[in-house]
């Protein structure tokens, strides 16, 4: 936290600053109106150009109406993950009883809790964009719990946040107009590293207000001169302090306080010493004030460089070897000469004397030092991941012993939720490095930790660990199962199941090799595209066959074949009957659970699509509902929470449910949309929401989408639910363009045909191919709904066969239609498919031009959400009113 001024501590005056007051002032003024409005404010600057200045003169301007917290970077702990958050949120947390807690961070306290360091971590893994949301969700309630004394953060130094931090900051800036908080950031603008540069830019961008400070002109440094210095400063003399600093206040109101301190007439005859003062208080100069300290000031000032911020004077008198007394009076001699301020924990003065003194540590010692406080930070307690941050500054030494710490460090990481601060430690690890029998097994946690963020090089870590000798029995066939799930993740569906094959084809038979089998067929199921999709099923059907869930590899298989049964169209009673099996003894089963890591979410939320597909939605929401639950109480804030929120807009849209559908599918997508562009969850939630948009009757709605997120061909490797390329046709169909929806549907059906897929219903190409070809091709088209008749009673669900029927009565005389629309009417009020009921009523209003029938359609398609439709229905009754 940063601590207050102290009285010995110059203050850098606030000149020519008035804009930036003003802005300031406004935002504490909404902030603390009626209607509490917040937002984010960004002061960027070179170093020393005031903007801890203008934080402090907020601080000011808040402290008697707000509450205020504060935090700052610092340019040796940048890879402390949560370091800057913890600064911030840890203080409004320190009056709250563990109960307390755990009702303000509610069911996020086992991931979020943890980040902030009031909670031990209770998973081995936690999301990121879970913590992230968590502390979203915390810190808007205690905003609310505020509203008295709204809360006003204030990060400085934010160039050297560490990125867990900034990352929070970036994706929390969006909701901060809503919120009673107030968040004001300064940084220096010339950032080159990333993640920092991108992230700070997407803050400046966000920001209600952002200022770039500027030096101060020849008059402010001159009204400066003489405020400090006494009305007696002539015009040559501050024409010369203005020429050495550059107007930079930091260095102006040093400069000042050396001529104070020599007693330097503000005369024209002292300007040329001038520079030679100034020099003393920046770099080369700095350092050579200090080492006229004397030896026991330095070595002392080393040590706190190199233990950064928060410093403990403890500490950096066990890594500088002196006794608390001595630590004491080396710490008042840096306090008299401007260096350090504070007690306990110490500060510098400003991050330049930090910079200065730390780069002037001979390298060979940096480094000594740095493992001193490694050993330091781990015997007073404070953690492996404390102790990390100094060990990564280490030269590789072949030591076991750093291998482990690094390892358990990166364990800790991950815990938190910060994969990419456990990367560091393993790439750190493997440098040491570690022995040839513990090499491939950092590999192997490398590669895990790069799952959640990065797949390429989670593919790259396990392929060598498993290349190497030491990953045998479990760990290996884990180790090739995650392999395979980076590789489906980036979207290389093929070589998923090439990879769990290959290892299948080597591990003799037993829990291992069927684990390796389930996942080898699922990927193959997955893909688009299938060279023996039929031979594959069978081989499936000929395994699974006489399985009846003894254990969780057979119930993963179980689960595989019902889903496979479902897309090639198989009796809906066998579909339902595998999914039965799969779910012996209840669901989830022991090690089969949505956050399971063994088996993976893909098991269960088989079973729930096959449920919805097969006129089942209620126990597929069920499923789907539980999902969202178990990965909210997880952290599991990314894909897995967007897949979760896509199922349950399926399983809606199944019962004809379009609102319900529609809003968990725009949710779906926002989360997907967090993740990047062109992931597997993205087109599942994009293919749905277009599909219900449609149903809706909103066309050039379905169509933005359609634009914005770039669907339609090239499809991806892994197939999209429903099926890509049938949905794209029934869009093009809905906007009139024909001859594009008979090519898309066609070249649809040839795919799904050759892989002896047949569900009307996940992919209604042979239906929207006949009413597009009815017109210009009736006889092709009459073909073409048979064919789907057909197959819909071989499926034999109600929403199957009704289907088919409303579009075989497009082709029949108008006394056999109306029989065909009776009889499809009749199923699909005995399916949980709402909205194809209304159209069912519908057509068969139509055809008998009776009023009832129309209305009773316009009233089931009002109450599904179907406008368009209701619409329509009304005014088709009109008409045949009208006419009668």
């Amino acid at each position: 936290m940063l601590p207050s001024r102290p009285e010995h501590r110059l203050s850098v005056p606030l000149l020519e600053r008035e804009p930036e007051l003003a802005a300031a002032a406004r935002a504490v003024a909404a902030l603390c109106g009626s209607g509490g409005s917040g937002g984010l404010l960004v002061y960027r600057g070179e170093a020393g150009i005031g903007k801890t200045s203008l934080l402090d003169a907020v601080r000011r301007l808040a402290a008697d109406r707000c509450t205020v917290r504060s935090a700052r970077g610092g340019e040796t702990v940048t890879s402390v993950a949560f370091h800057v958050v913890r600064q911030l949120l840890r203080p409004a947390l320190a009056g709250y009883g563990d109960d307390d807690l755990r009702r303000l961070f509610g069911d996020r306290y086992d991931t979020t809790a943890p980040a902030l360091g009031v909670a031990p971590p209770r998973t081995p893994l936690t999301d990121p964009q879970g913590v992230r949301d968590g502390l979203d969700r915390v810190v808007a309630r205690l905003a609310e719990r505020h509203r008295g004394r709204p809360l006003v953060l204030l990060v400085d130094d934010a160039h050297w946040a560490d990125a867990e931090s900034l990352a929070w900051l970036d994706s929390f800036a969006v909701g901060l107009p809503a919120l009673p908080l107030l968040v004001v950031l300064a940084h220096r603008p010339d950032v080159r590293a990333e993640p920092a540069a991108t992230l700070l830019g997407r803050l400046g961008e966000a920001a209600r207000l952002r200022v770039t400070l500027h030096a101060l002109t020849a008059d402010a440094t001159a009204d400066l001169t003489r405020a400090t210095l006494g009305d007696g400063a002539d015009d040559a003399f501050c024409r010369a302090v203005w020429s050495v600093t550059g107007g930079n206040p930091y260095e102006t109101v040093e400069l000042l306080a050396k001529v104070q301190d020599r007693v330097l007439p503000p005369v024209e005859a002292s300007a040329d010493r001038l520079r030679d003062l100034a020099a003393s208080a920046r770099g080369r100069g700095l350092v050579a004030r200090l080492e006229r300290l004397g030896t026991g000031p330095t070595r002392f000032a080393w040590a706190a460089a190199v233990l950064g911020t928060d410093i403990s004077q403890s500490l950096a008198a066990t890594l500088a070897g002196m006794t608390s007394g001595e630590a004491e009076a080396c710490t008042q001699r840096l306090r008299e000469a401007r260096i350090v301020t504070g007690t306990d924990p110490l500060e510098f003065v400003h991050p330049l004397i930090a910079t200065a003194i730390y780069r002037s540590i001979p390298p060979a010692t940096r480094t000594a030092m740095h493992g001193r406080a490694a050993w330091a930070v781990t015997r007073a307690g404070l953690g492996a991941a404390a102790a990390s941050r100094h060990l990564l500054e280490t030269h590789p030494d072949d030591d076991e012993e750093v291998v482990a710490q690094l390892r358990e460090a990166a364990r800790e990481y991950l815990a938190l939720g910060a994969p990419a601060a456990a990367r560091r430690c393993l790439e750190r690890a493997l440098q040491e490095p570690p022995s040839p029998h513990t090499y491939a097994h950092v590999l192997y946690e490398l590669g895990c930790a790069a799952l959640l963020t990065s797949p390429p090089a989670t593919v790259r870590h396990l392929r060598s660990a498993l290349d190497l000798p030491g990953l045998d029995g479990e760990l290996r066939t884990d180790a090739t199962c995650r392999l395979a799930q980076a590789l489906a993740h980036s979207d290389r569906l093929p070589e998923a199941a090439q990879a769990v094959a290959a290892e299948a084809a080597r591990t003799p038979p037993g829990p291992a090799r069927t684990r390796l089998t389930a996942a080898h067929f699922m990927y193959e199921a997955f893909q688009a595209a299938e060279e023996d999709g039929a031979g594959r099923s069978r081989r499936l059907a000929e395994l699974a066959g006489p399985l009846r869930g003894a254990d969780n590899a057979e119930r993963a298989l179980l689960s595989l074949r019902a889903f496979d049964a479902m897309l090639r169209g198989e009796n809906a009673d066998l579909v339902l009957d595998l999914c039965a099996r799969s779910l012996v003894d209840g669901w989830p089963a022991r090690g089969m659970g949505w956050t399971d890591t063994e088996w993976g979410f893909e098991t269960p939320a088989m079973v729930g699509i096959a449920y919805a597909f097969t006129d089942r939605p209620d126990q597929a929401r069920a499923l789907f509902e539980e999902a969202v639950r178990a990965f909210e109480i997880s952290g599991w804030s990314g894909a897995h929470l967007a897949f979760a929120h896509t199922l349950l807009g399926l399983a809606h849209r199944r019962r004809g449910a379009l609102v319900e559908a529609e809003s968990f599918l725009r949710e779906a997508l926002r989360l997907a949309d967090r993740l990047g562009t062109g992931l597997p969850v993205q087109w599942d939630a994009v293919c749905l929401l277009i599909d219900t948009l449609l149903a809706r009757g909103r066309v050039s709605e379905a169509r933005r989408v359609a634009d914005h997120h770039r669907f339609g061909p090239p499809w991806p490797s892994a197939m999209v639910m429903p099926d890509a390329p049938c949905v794209h046709g029934r869009l093009l169909l809905a906007e009139g363009r024909t001859d594009e929806a008979v090519t898309e549907l066609e070249a649809a059906g040839r795919a799904l045909e050759h892989r002896d897929r047949h569900n009307g219903v996940w992919a209604p190409w042979a239906c929207d191919l006949a009413r597009a070809l009815a017109a210009d091709d009736p006889s092709r088209a009459a073909r073409h709904a048979t064919r789907a008749r057909v197959h819909a009673e071989r499926f034999g669900t109600d929403t199957a066969v009704g289907e088919a029927l409303r579009c075989a009565a497009l082709f029949a005389r108008p006394e056999e239609a109306v029989e065909l629309l009776a009889q499809a009417v009749h199923h699909l009020a005995a399916s949980p498919s709402a909205y194809e009921h209304a159209l069912a009523r519908y057509d068969h209003g139509l055809a008998l031009g009776s009023p009832a029938e129309l209305t009773h359609a316009a009233d089931l398609a009002t109450s599904c959400g179907a406008d368009a439709l209701a619409t329509r229905a009304l005014l088709a009754r009109e008409s045949v009113l009208r006419r009668k």
